[in-house]
């Protein structure tokens, strides 16, 4: 009897075809047997295939770009075809004998990647080689932009290499350069936004921006599946208002915390000295059952101190502010530095950053939380896609008041990753917020103001039954309820009622 060959699996990926190898980052993760997040696309050698092509989460090569089963060759290929995997270099290079990294880099000492790879060790280890600098031949950029995105750059004569990462050896979250990015980018959707808002009267544009910052502010709290009242809604809609005026510092922060969470008698407040998970309790044992494990609190005073230079790093570098918002955002809720109010400052960051860079017209927040609300389900797809693939790295036991605490080092999985998804969905927010929520709010209003001064001109009713009068036709789709026509507004004949609801769906465009 013959039996069939057992599946070969990588990262819970079964391998495209029976006879595929593994080739770069791939390759170096399951020889060295790192602990380390897998890239979001793995790459494999099919001999039979001639041109490039993709199957799920796989990348597949012919054998023509077979690169030799050592650890330098899979690294150039890498570094070549898949950009920079800053997690996965650094656990590599703790892996391996400085002597043979030496060597290595020394065998070809001019090469591009050979210095590239001797610049990411150096970098990323803050440990020196013991090789002499290069003084000759052209600079080559760290990360190729053809595959990354990434910011100015800074020569650095030692390897003759123009460091433009986005950021510091203690936090440096990169980017792929996708059509779809290179497309929201082309749009120039801060111009866009400015032209549209510069025609619309200052009025009118306050109160737009009044009812988005409130709807934005509402929203965060919804997401978070809160319903605070309405004081507290309004005094977070003033502190987004205020975005971008106050440099991002640990002190900040946990202003900002005492404001989401004005009473901090059930939590200690400012940066977390526990541990902490978002997750459940098991309904009989109350152990946790966490989604996503926060970072040690140990690691906090280096990551923040980190994460705020990586931005500065990436505001005086002309970072493109969509790509950074991003960044700044999404990395703190994984971070989740704070015991309680993570969610809400994190959507409050992509304000900030915005707004510091310019990016939104002056006066105007975008209501990116409303666009949030609007997208819940893939928002939490988003999240969880960084989260999840990091969730197996972490060693935690349960403590006595059923938290989680750490045991293992996993300070790197907080400061590398591919921040290409969640990027790639708040620029569609964004798009989304130019393209149809602040055009669609002004002309909701303009339309508004049309029905009030025909109803106005028309009646002698007060301000508040006007208003009343309104939102009735707004709750039914321009129809009086037999309620309001037999109370509070009785007083209207049925050719009058008629009258307003005509021109109610006039002016609204209703059918």
């Amino acid at each position: 009897m013959v039996l069939a060959k057992r599946a070969k699996f990588f990262d819970e990926e079964i391998y495209p075809e029976p006879e595929a190898e593994l080739v770069g980052y791939a390759w170096l993760i399951n020889e060295f047997q790192l602990s380390v997040p897998a890239p979001n696309a793995i790459c494999a050698i099919v001999p039979a295939i001639n041109a490039k092509r993709s199957k799920g989460r796989w990348l597949i090569w012919g054998s023509r770009y077979q690169p030799e089963a050592h650890w330098f060759a899979q690294l150039t290929f890498a570094l070549k075809y898949e950009g920079a995997d800053l997690a996965i270099m650094k656990s590599l290079f703790g892996a391996l004998a400085i002597a043979d990294i030496t060597a290595s880099v020394e065998n070809e000492i001019t090469g591009a990647y050979s210095r590239r790879i001797w610049f990411f060790f150096e970098w990323l280890t803050a440990q020196v080689l013991p090789i002499e600098d290069v003084t000759t031949g052209n600079y080559v950029d760290a990360l190729n932009e053809e595959l990354q995105f990434g910011c100015a750059k800074t020569k650095v004569s030692r390897q003759r290499i123009n460091n433009n990462l986005p950021g510091v050896n203690g936090f440096c979250p990169l980017i792929k350069k996708t059509e779809k990015l290179v497309q929201y980018i082309g749009e120039n959707l801060d111009e866009k936004a400015a032209k549209n808002i510069g025609a619309v009267h200052s009025d009118l544009l306050a109160r737009a921006a009044a009812f988005l910052l409130l709807s934005d502010s509402k929203a965060s709290y919804t997401i978070e599946g809160e319903a605070p009242p309405h004081n507290r809604i309004e005094r977070w809609g003033k502190i987004i208002g205020q975005a971008g005026m106050q440099p991002l510092t640990v002190e900040e922060i946990e202003r900002l915390q005492e404001v989401v969470i004005p009473d901090g008698r059930f939590i200690l407040p400012g940066i977390r000295c526990v541990g902490g998970f978002v997750g459940e309790h098991d309904r009989v044992t109350n152990i946790p059952i966490p989604e996503h494990i926060s970072a040690k609190p140990e690691d906090l005073d280096e990551l923040l101190a980190a994460y705020l230079n990586g931005y500065e790093l990436m505001k005086d570098s002309g970072f493109h502010p969509v790509l950074a918002a991003a960044i700044i955002a999404f990395s703190f809720v994984i971070i989740h530095p704070l015991e309680d109010g993570n969610g809400r400052i994190h959507r409050y960051l992509i304000h900030h950053v915005l707004a510091e860079s310019g990016f939104t017209p002056k006066g105007v927040i975008f209501p990116v939380s409303a666009v949030i609300l609007e997208k819940i389900e893939e928002y939490k797809a988003v999240l969880e896609q960084f989260t999840q693939p990091r969730l197996k790295y972490v060693e935690w036991q349960p403590t006595q008041d059923n938290n989680v605490h750490v045991t293992n080092e996993t300070a790197d999985l907080y400061r590398y990753g591919d921040m290409t998804r969640q990027v790639e969905f708040l620029f569609e927010c964004v798009k989304d917020t130019v393209d149809t929520v602040l055009p669609e709010e002004v002309l909701y209003l303009e339309r508004y103001d049309e029905i009030w001064n025909y109803v106005n001109n028309r009646f002698d009713m007060p301000q508040k039954s006007l208003s009343l009068l309104l939102n009735f036709l707004r709750q039914s789709n321009g129809r009086l309820s037999k309620r309001a026509t037999t109370r509070e507004f009785s007083a209207l004949t049925e050719a009058e009622v008629k009258e307003i609801e005509s021109k109610y769906q006039e002016v609204f465009l209703l059918d």
